[in-house]
C-alpha cells in the first residue's frame, strides 16, 4: 500500500489564537492569518493534515467536549474543510495518565497507522516544546514556530504556519 505524507498540526498557537488559557468559546476561537492559505498550499502538494492537541481544559471540567468539537467545527469552516482528522486528548496527568496527552506520541501513532503515513515524509509543527518532544517520538522532522520563542531554541523554527510552510515546500523540492 501506497503510504501518505502529512503535516501533523498542533493547535492552539499554530492554527488558532493562544488565548493564555484555555481557547474553547466559540467567540473568542479566532484562526490566525494566512492558516487557511497555508493548509491549502500543504493540500496542494499531497499532504494529509491532522490536527493533534491536548484538551485537558474536559478533564478538569472548564469545558466540555462538545465545546471543542464546536470550536473544531469552527476552525474547518474557515479552512474550507481542509483538515482530514483531529485528534484530541481530553486527559491531564493530575487526573489520569495517558499516552495521548503530548508530549507523547500516541495521537500520531494512531493517525499513522490509520492513514498509513510515512514518518520520513512527514512534519510535526508546533508552538511549545511538548508539541516537538511528540513529533520526535512519533520519528517525524519537526518545526517549532512562534514568535517568541529565542533564535536557535529548536533546529527548524518558523514565524508561523505560512512560514512553517514555505519551509517544508522549499525541503521537498531540494533535488535528491
Amino acid at each position: 500500500m501506497h503510504k501518505q505524507k502529512c503535516v501533523f498540526l498542533d493547535r492552539d498557537g499554530v492554527l488558532n489564537r493562544e488565548l493564555g488559557g484555555y481557547a474553547y468559546k466559540l467567540e473568542e476561537f479566532e484562526v490566525l492569518p494566512r492558516v487557511p492559505e497555508a493548509l491549502a498550499l500543504l493540500k496542494q502538494h499531497g499532504y494529509l493534515l491532522i490536527v493533534i492537541t491536548n484538551q485537558s481544559g474536559i478533564s478538569k471540567g472548564i469545558f466540555t467536549k462538545e465545546d471543542v468539537l464546536a470550536c473544531h467545527q469552527k476552525l474547518q469552516d474557515s479552512c474550507d474543510s481542509l483538515i482530514d482528522d483531529i485528534y484530541f486528548a481530553p486527559g491531564h496527568h493530575t487526573i489520569s495518565a495517558s499516552l495521548s496527552r503530548k508530549p507523547d506520541s500516541l495521537m500520531i501513532e494512531r493517525a499513522m497507522a490509520k492513514y498509513h503515513i510515512d514518518k520520513n515524509q512527514s512534519w510535526m509543527i508546533g508552538d511549545v516544546k511538548r508539541d516537538i518532544d511528540a513529533g520526535k517520538k512519533a520519528g517525524v522532522r519537526t518545526i517549532l514556530v512562534g514568535e517568541h520563542h529565542r533564535a536557535g531554541t529548536h533546529q527548524i523554527q518558523a514565524k508561523d504556519l505560512w512560514e512553517a510552510t514555505q519551509l517544508i515546500l522549499k525541503d521537498i523540492k531540494k533535488p535528491a
